[in-house]
């Protein structure tokens, strides 16, 4: 039987745009994964790892016509919003290959032999190191930064991984010109190219998490097509680290205080964040708790003015449309939930943005509403309207895990309700907010993209600095003579790297 093929699809019409690829079988998939295996020797050299990410950034750049050119046929983001991801995507690889220059990430702790203590301590010294292959499931909803080139790949790279890349099917040529300037990327630089390779199919996906030289994953999409790689990495005969970013509301808290003072520019900017991209960040604010009472309708009211005119936008792709307007129907049919702007098709192709209100005292337990605790692909928010702090309370108790978690409160004077909320959202997110909105996740060395569960299947990032970490695992030589060590635990420090010394910073 011959392999199926892989279309690249037009969202804005649903029509084929031209066969790409094949779906890999699971011959091509252990060809590449081995392929990826036998050259990761080759990403030992830092210097030579730095160089590739700087040389795939400048490439990425000089390919941009290109490259947006086709995400934005495969998937509606519209050229300036391409635009920005792909610098976005370019200063991502720039800024680890500074952290392979700098060499923190290697951890390194010295602790001389000290016969003084009880028990003794011998001679230990302690690096991180690189798993080996890194298997990496490209997002839908980001074609470039959380994809063939994106984070997962960037920093899998940068601790010294190759990297497999099972491709979103939704962007399938996208994947294929950001693989082939990675590959011309590492030919530049000195490196085989097959420390990047590609493969496509949803057998091919579940192939290779399966894989014994498959060392770790990387994920960025769904609760259920990543909770099922999650099971499958977990039942391996070898267990290996699974790091999925799969789903997450991303709950709002106004206070009283705070609608209050500014109701109207709050509602204002939930519009703008949840409609954002036609509500398809992983970050979008999908569930706000608002006051009831005069305060809450005004935000109600500039929420609805802001939603009603964002117009209708195009899905990544017809079966998130679907999916999107099965959502909505479900919850729109929930008793005593109001549409105050009704979201759904805006045309054939298209959906219209809107939200839904309920009392909060609906969420307050287990039963019917609970549908509208769960994340709702697309241009969709829910507003909870609360009566009292001990409603409040009882939802954020019944919230799943989430990447990020916002706090509206009064910026000028008290707000007796804001020290205790932000305690109460802390364990709820892996970013915490103070009046502002979460769509947008800055690459920078602080931040952290993840959250508890489902948001994310671990403790990790898979934004910033620390996200190599999740590729590397500490090994320590004791009592080892100088000439066996590595170059980085040596005496002398000879690639001057940053470590600390019997406790001290060195």
């Amino acid at each position: 039987m011959s392999a199926a093929p892989v279309w690249s699809v037009d969202p804005r019409s649903g029509n084929p745009r031209e066969q790409v690829a094949v779906e890999a079988t699971a011959e091509e998939v252990d060809r590449a994964v081995r392929a990826a295996h036998s050259v990761r020797g080759a990403l030992a050299d830092r210097t030579a790892r730095a160089a590739f990410l700087r040389a795939a950034a400048e490439l990425l750049e000089e390919s941009d016509e290109h490259i947006i050119e086709a995400a934005d046929a495969e998937t509606a983001l519209g050229p300036a919003r391409l635009t920005g991801e792909l610098a976005r995507t370019a200063a991502q690889l720039r800024a680890f290959a500074e952290v392979v220059d700098e060499g923190a990430y290697l951890d390194i702790h010295i602790d001389h032999e000290d016969g003084s203590r009880t028990p003794p301590w011998p001679d230990l010294r302690r690096y991180k190191i690189p798993l080996g292959v890194v298997a990496v499931y490209a997002a839908s909803n980001f074609p470039l930064a959380f994809s063939v080139p994106g984070g997962d790949t960037a920093s899998a790279l940068a601790a010294g991984c190759p990297v497999v890349v099972k491709a979103h099917p939704g962007h399938p040529a996208t994947s294929e010109l950001c693989a082939s300037v990675l590959r011309r990327a590492a030919a530049r630089t000195g490196l085989p190219e097959d420390v990047v390779t590609l493969v496509h199919g949803f057998d091919a996906g579940v192939e290779l998490v399966r894989h014994p030289l498959v060392s770790a994953a990387g994920f960025t999409g769904s609760v259920r097509g990543g909770r099922a790689l999650f099971d499958a990495a977990a039942a391996r005969p070898v267990p290996i680290p699974f790091h999925g970013e799969l789903g997450s509301l991303n709950p709002v808290v106004v206070t009283g205080a705070a609608a209050a003072e500014r109701a109207e520019r709050i509602g204002a900017g939930l519009g703008s964040s949840m409609t954002l991209g036609v509500g398809q960040f992983c970050t979008k604010p999908g569930f706000v708790l608002a006051p009831a009472g005069d305060t809450g309708d005004r935000l109600v009211k500039a929420l609805t003015e802001t939603v009603s005119s964002a117009g209708s936008g195009v899905m990544l792709d017809h079966r998130m449309r679907d999916a999107f307007l099965a959502g909505v129907r479900e919850r729109t049919e929930l008793p005593d939930v109001e549409a105050p702007v009704t979201p759904g098709a805006g045309g054939e192709h298209t959906v219209s943005a809107g939200f839904l209100t309920v009392p909060a005292a609906h969420l307050a337990a287990e039963g019917p509403h609970d549908a509208l605790l769960e994340e709702c692909f697309g241009p969709v928010t829910v507003i909870a309207r609360y009566a009292s702090e001990d409603e409040v309370a009882a939802v954020l108790a019944r919230l799943p895990g989430n990447l990020t978690a916002t706090l509206q409160t009064a910026t000028e004077g008290d707000d007796p309700e804001a020290a205790a909320l932000l305690t109460a959202l802390a364990p709820l997110a892996g970013r915490i907010l103070v009046n502002g909105w979460p769509t947008g996740v800055a690459v920078a060395p602080a931040q952290h993209h993840g959250g508890p569960y489902p948001a994310a299947t671990s403790a990790s990032t898979s934004v910033g600095a620390t996200a190599i970490e999740r590729w590397l695992r500490p090994v320590t030589y004791q009592s080892t003579p100088e000439a066996l060590l590595p170059p980085e635990l040596r005496e002398a420090n000879p690639l001057e790297l940053p470590r600390r010394v019997d406790g001290r910073r060195a």
